[in-house]
């Protein structure tokens, strides 16, 4: 056999990184130096407010711009206090209007509206658990604010306050408003890391092989979140998307090079040199990580249908740090296995125990810094101790691999098969109860109400509801511009109109935008209810559709509800329309890559039915949990609505990461099927081979997108339990249960494609050629060229 370069863009590829590592990894270490350098000299540009489409709200909102200095249209927050000697008490009105007057003086408010002003005394208590003790003031930001200007305003508020009232005793001031909202978040990626190193050495029985996946998902989210930080100078990112992308990086890096490093390992004990099994895992697993990659950024930008600024934003976010992390597991994940070698299978006990400090050291820094600054220095020491004294340097026993007929996964595939009908049933019932939950989803933003009892945000909002009511947490703004030559008794007609309506507390007279010769008119509206309220939603919609059309009848007024709660209902059935074709999309676009894929009609029409089980079951747990209230006591959340863009998000998401165990787990079927023509044994030796990496990378995600849950955002909290919910089922009752059933059941239809069909679909080729790792490969040449694999040996799809 003569000596040959790696044929193919992949093989070539591992083989240089392998090679060249020094230089990779260098590459790597000056992009993440250089780019987060620039990214701390420029930062970031997220937005917690979004730009919404032509709709009423945004009409209501121009007309505020226009001809109010945009009060009521930007971003509003409060300064809620309570005095024991009441709120207009003569030392408490002298501090608090000097204080306001220091907050309007601020750069980036545009505007304070104070109790103590000429009309305001409904910013007073007069009543209730008030009874003149509460008060607040508004305090108007630019609609174009970002996150981290807001978050520095509300820092300088918070001295202002804290400076103003130190000579008053019992006054309690708290800022509120999402604006200004601060979360406590624990480091949710370290403790998915810490739960990361434990798994990976059960599933690969050794500390370096542990190491590979920790540090490509660290590089990963790195790089990617810095690039990402770029792009929120370009486009409107929310402020959330950050998190969301360490999350999906840190999950898909770590999954990524599970497989890659699997493929690895199964090469050098099949007798291949370092080189030679690197060549063959990014060939293979490297092709497939790539296929997997693209689909989860395709699915991602699949939100670019939405078109909307805010989900564009965290779409192309988050897809970079996918697209990042899938570029380093075919780059700087085989540069790095270079540098371990032949000792990726040898495990001492001082790796085991620095590996056990650092793991508690992580996830104490997660909630506190000094465990980090114990437990690192303990691993050190550990590794130095491993060099002198011998019980730490004893190897571990390498673990005996079985016979393929002797895992429990092969008999459990077995198993299933015997009663296929049985299993199909009963895995299918399971998702479809816990799909149930879906048909009674409400989608709406869920307010303030929802924080944490400890914060200044939500202390404010329950003394707003204490002292006035829950409604002036969310007040409404109605706008409309008068006709030319209007009769202003039109205007006033308006206002009994509106008092008049169920669910309305309160209405203020209109104000209009000059004395002498007006041009716009506007009411701020307080309902009875909060802003989540779904009665809230209903009294938006009854005012639009009834009350204020039968009110302007003939005056030739058109009033727009607008405001923050306007633009969310308003946002949340934009979202809610245009979810047919989104969907629409992404599954058939998923149906005719894995077609292409899997040469099989069947096979991909199973897989889209499935991950809509499985994906219609995560949003059944997320209804209960979040939206019932039942996983209120474990994550301290109230029940409310589900966040518009979160099913939207998730079926993005986990339709893209499911591609990743369909592509594992069906490819490893298809090859045995093409060696053997044997539908039943190809399913059982498929499952049986993949079963370890599916399960321990389905747990590392599990555990990864479950940390999040530890913060405070309800946001992130949703979005950590969906999917965690989707990858466990997904891995479970789909991947263990459905598919081998239903594979049972269809045998060798499985495998059915037209032949027109056939012709007409692109190959694509997701393992390479020699995948198989039973491949006989020639002796390295002198040139230290990896020589090809037997041009007889290629199958069609391994």
């Amino acid at each position: 056999m003569n000596n040959a370069t790696p044929r193919g863009p992949f093989a070539r590829l591992g083989s240089y990184c392998y090679r060249r590592r020094w230089v990779v990894v260098a590459i790597w270490l000056a992009v993440a130096v250089a780019g987060g350098g620039l990214l701390g000299a420029v930062g970031t540009e997220t937005r917690t407010e979004f730009t919404l489409p032509d709709v009423e709200s945004r009409r209501g909102t121009d007309i505020l711009d226009a001809h109010f200095g945009g009060e009521g249209a930007g971003m509003t927050g409060s300064l809620v206090f309570s005095a024991p000697g009441g709120a207009e008490d003569s030392a408490v009105e002298s501090v608090m209007t000097g204080l306001f007057a220091e907050i309007e003086a601020l750069d980036g408010v545009t505007a304070v509206v104070s109790p103590y002003e000429p009309g305001a005394q409904r910013q007073i208590a007069t009543g209730g658990d008030g009874g003149g003790r509460i008060a607040y003031a508004t305090i108007d930001l630019p609609s174009s604010t970002s996150a981290e200007d807001a978050t520095a305003i509300g820092e300088e508020i918070r001295d202002l306050a804290d400076e103003a009232t130190a000579g008053i005793d019992g006054i309690d001031v708290q800022l509120g408003g999402v604006v200004f909202a601060e979360f406590e978040e624990p480091t949710a990626e370290l403790v998915g890391i810490a739960f990361a190193i434990v798994i990976l050495i059960l599933a690969f029985g050794s500390v370096l092989a542990m190491g590979l996946p920790i540090g490509l998902g660290l590089a990963g989210i790195a790089v990617g979140t810095i690039l990402a930080g770029f792009v929120s100078h370009v486009l409107e990112v929310p402020e959330f998307a950050q998190m969301l992308g360490v999350m999906i990086g840190l999950g898909v890096g770590i999954d990524y090079a599970l497989f890659i490093v699997t493929r690895f390992r199964e090469g050098r004990r099949s007798g291949l040199t370092n080189e030679q099994s690197v060549v063959t895992a990014i060939n293979t697993a490297g092709r497939a990580t790539v296929f997997a990659g693209a689909t989860v950024v395709i699915s991602l930008l699949g939100m670019l249908l939405m078109q909307l600024g805010f989900i564009t934003g965290m779409a192309i976010s988050a897809a970079t740090v996918v697209a990042v992390t899938m570029i380093g597991s075919i780059t700087l994940l085989p540069a790095l296995i270079g540098f371990v070698g032949d000792r990726i299978e040898v495990t001492r006990w001082r790796g085991i125990v620095a590996s056990a400090f650092v793991a508690v050291a992580l996830l104490g820094a997660a909630f506190s810094a000094d465990p980090l600054l114990v437990g690192l220095p303990l691993a050190v020491v550990v590794m130095l101790a491993g060099l002198v004294f011998a019980p730490l340097k004893r190897e571990l026993r390498p673990r005996r691999h079985r016979p393929t007929e002797q895992t429990l996964a092969y008999r459990w595939s077995r198993l299933i098969q015997r009663r296929p009908w049985p299993a199909a049933l009963a895995g299918a019932a399971v998702l479809v109860v816990l799909a149930l939950p879906i048909f009674g989803m409400r989608l709406g933003f869920s307010d303030e109400g929802n924080f944490p009892a400890d914060t200044s945000t939500r202390q404010a909002y329950d003394m707003l509801t204490d002292g006035f009511g829950p409604g002036y947490n969310g007040p409404l703004v109605l706008a409309s511009e008068l006709p030319a030559g209007s009769d202003l008794a039109s205007v006033e007609a308006v206002t009994p109109a509106l008092e008049a309506t169920d669910g309305v507390h309160r209405v203020s007279p209109p104000l209009l935008d000059s004395e002498s010769d007006p041009t716009a008119v506007m009411w701020r509206v307080i309902p009875e209810t909060a802003p989540q309220d779904e009665a809230t939603t209903t009294l938006v919609n009854h005012l639009r559709d009834d009350v204020l059309p039968a009110a302007t009848r003939g005056t030739g007024l058109d009033v727009s509800v607008a405001g923050t709660v306007a633009a969310n209902i308003d946002f949340s059935d934009y979202l809610s329309a245009r979810m047919p074709v989104f969907l629409l999309a992404v599954l058939a676009l998923s149906f005719l890559l894995l077609m292409a894929v899997f040469r099989s009609v069947l096979v991909p029409l199973k897989a889209v039915i499935m991950n809509l089980l499985g994906i219609g079951a995560a949003y059944g747990l997320i209804i209960a949990g979040f939206q019932w209230g039942w996983a209120g006591p474990l994550l301290n959340i109230d029940g409310g609505p589900i966040e518009p863009f979160m099913p939207m998000m998730l079926f993005a998401i986990v339709f893209g990461l499911s591609m990743d165990y369909e592509v594992f787990l069906l490819s490893r079927v298809k090859e045995e099927w093409d060696r053997t023509g044997d539908s039943h044994e190809s399913v059982a030796n498929g499952l049986a081979v993949t079963a370890r990496v599916i399960t321990a990378a389905a747990l590392i995600m599990v555990v990864v997108f479950g940390a999040f849950m530890l913060g405070d955002d309800r946001t992130i909290k949703m979005a950590g339990f969906g999917l965690a919910a989707a990858v466990l089922l997904d891995a479970t009752v789909i991947r263990m249960l459905l598919v081998p059933a239903t594979m049972e059941l269809l045998g060798d239809r499985n495998w059915w494609l037209p032949r027109w069909l056939d012709r007409v679909l692109p190959a694509i080729d997701v393992e390479g050629h020699g995948a198989a790792t039973g491949i006989e490969w020639a002796p390295a040449g002198l040139d230290g060229d990896v020589p090809s694999a037997p041009p007889e040996r290629e199958p069609e799809l391994v």
